[in-house]
């Protein structure tokens, strides 16, 4: 009897397992049980809802590829669409190939791809359907029954905060949120997490409603970069970074999401939202903690959280918010070679509207190590290039042994950790040039994922989608991580609600006039990315 495709795909990973174990075994200089072997998910599917929109197409279907490709996913693995589209299985099946082929980071292999079409299933309705969802019942039993993903099911909500309700009752009344003894169901939720505490709190109500509080997860994709996490290893694995890292030699941290596009085709979900809530309230909150936060006692789930929630608790919010935040809108300008237009001029915008498009705020965190250090967070579309970094920009030596000429050119030393796109460390210091006088100037010394590691780092989803995958939680957010960044971005948006037209700056730029005095005023000034 012939051995099915599933088969000898298992079969090829149970070998090369086997292979690495023995190896591990045959070498007396390793101990095989510090083999540190990938993590593969168990039998389950995944179920996607908005399976046509950007985010699926771009990242979540890509992202389900190279799981696959790198040997990440079970043999039996399956994925179910869930759309409007009038299409059968094989429909879908080219739409995701399609996809796939064109986003995909790992090389398209047609194996691979056999062996995930072979689980593909698609279900056509609407969230407000509940025949639909009845079908996606039966969909997802016969997976189990044909594809052995035993009860385990992960959805993906990859649809507006405004059809998470109606999503998670579907689910519910169609009974596809319950568990059977030993299986697992999982819901995976975008943000953003509600508008404002109040909204944010709604929701988790909703949603605590059908799924256990260790079912739910919640995606902010910046967590999931090789960078972010390799910001807990450069503080935690080195002893040269922790016994400076604190307000004895720390002068101030800025962290910086600056993106050189505008709104694009999101005018329906960007204007009322703003910047600050689009990525301050997540994802730049969350860099602030992971930055901010003490050794975890492990790098468990609890654990994790239990240190950023001091953090964020400790938060304090300036006393004049007219002096300590900056809000702006871009105006027409030019990106490169190309002549934009401005936010009030693009297409869905309100020629009235008071959204921001860049936003700055000074916090800081009250506890003895950061007590006097400023945090300064800022985020902004068509600014001068692309660029995600945590900059840590330590103080002055306390004594210069130099003539006054000797140091003019010398700026401050500082830690960064660029997330994107040009992933790695920069140490900036003071080093001499050379010749016969005595003159220092600022040298930085480099680290790239790119030269130093062969394989490329995988994309955010893949972890992220992973993790859900296998339970593992310590990436995503809280709803008490959620909760205490609303609390501490409420005020701020109360605030900035009163003072009508945000200030324009031209884009291309690196936002407005005010945010480069906000930091005046504190004797800093941002640096160039």
């Amino acid at each position: 009897m012939g051995t099915s495709g599933n088969e000898q795909y298992s079969a090829q990973r149970s070998t090369a397992a086997d292979q690495q174990t023995a190896s591990a075994w045959s070498n007396p200089l390793r101990d095989p049980r510090d083999l540190r072997m990938p993590r593969v998910a168990g039998p389950c599917s995944l179920v996607i809802f908005g399976v046509t929109g950007d985010l699926a197409k771009k990242k979540l279907l890509p992202a389900v590829y190279d799981l696959a490709n790198r040997g990440l996913l079970p043999a039996g693995f399956g994925l179910i669409g869930f759309g409007r589209r009038q299409w059968d299985n094989e429909e879908f099946a080219n739409f995701a190939k399609e996809n796939m082929k064109a986003h995909c980071r790992t090389p398209f292999n047609e194996k691979t791809w056999e062996h995930l079409h072979d689980g593909m299933r698609f279900v056509t309705g609407t969230f407000d359907d509940s025949e639909a969802f009845t079908r996606l019942s039966d969909t997802v039993s016969e997976l189990d029954r044909d594809r052995g993903t035993r009860g385990n099911h992960a959805f993906y909500m990859s649809v507006p905060p405004r059809d998470f309700p109606l999503v998670s009752k579907q689910l519910a009344d169609s009974g596809l949120s319950h568990s059977t003894e030993g299986a697992w169901r999982r819901v995976i939720i975008e943000k953003p997490f509600g508008h404002d505490l109040a909204s944010a709190k709604e929701l988790d109500r909703v949603v605590s409603e059908v799924f256990e509080p260790d079912s739910v997860f919640r995606i902010d994709h910046y967590l999931g970069k090789e960078t972010v996490q390799n910001l807990l290893a450069l503080r935690f694995a080195n002893t040269m970074f922790e016994p400076v890292w604190n307000a004895n030699y720390v002068s101030h941290v800025q962290i910086t999401m600056a993106e050189d596009i505008g709104i694009g085709g999101r005018a329906g979900y960007y204007d009322g939202i703003g910047a600050a809530r689009d990525v301050i309230q997540n994802h730049l909150i969350q860099l602030m903690a992971l930055t901010a936060m003490e050794e975890p006692v492990s790098f468990s789930a609890g654990d994790l959280t239990a240190e950023k929630r001091k953090v964020l608790s400790a938060v304090r919010l300036p006393k004049n918010l007219a002096e300590h935040t900056a809000r702006g809108q871009y105006s027409a300008g030019w990106q490169g070679s190309d002549k934009v237009l401005g936010y009030l001029d693009e297409k869905g915008i309100s020629r009235d509207s008071t959204t921001e498009t860049y936003a700055a705020i000074r916090l800081d965190v009250d506890t003895r190590r950061w007590a006097g250090v400023p945090f300064y967070l800022r985020t902004g579309k068509r600014l001068g290039k692309r660029v995600t970094e945590i900059a840590v920009a330590f103080k002055p030596a306390p004594h210069l042994p130099f003539e006054t000429t000797a140091t003019r050119e010398l700026g401050a030393n500082a830690v960064v950790i660029r997330v994107q796109p040009d992933e790695g460390v920069t140490i900036r210091f003071g080093a001499k040039v050379p010749g016969t006088a005595m003159e220092v100037r600022d040298v930085s010394m480099d680290f790239s994922y790119g030269r130093s590691f062969t394989e490329a780092s995988p994309e955010a989803y893949e972890r992220l989608i992973l993790d859900v995958l296998l339970g593992d939680p310590p990436l995503f957010p809280t709803t008490e991580e959620v909760n205490l960044s609303w609390n501490i971005l409420d005020p701020i948006e109360d605030y900035w609600s009163t003072l009508g037209q945000p200030q324009p700056y031209r884009a291309g730029t690196w936002g407005p006039a005010q945010a480069d005095e906000m930091l005046a005023r504190d004797g800093n000034h941002w640096r160039m990315p």
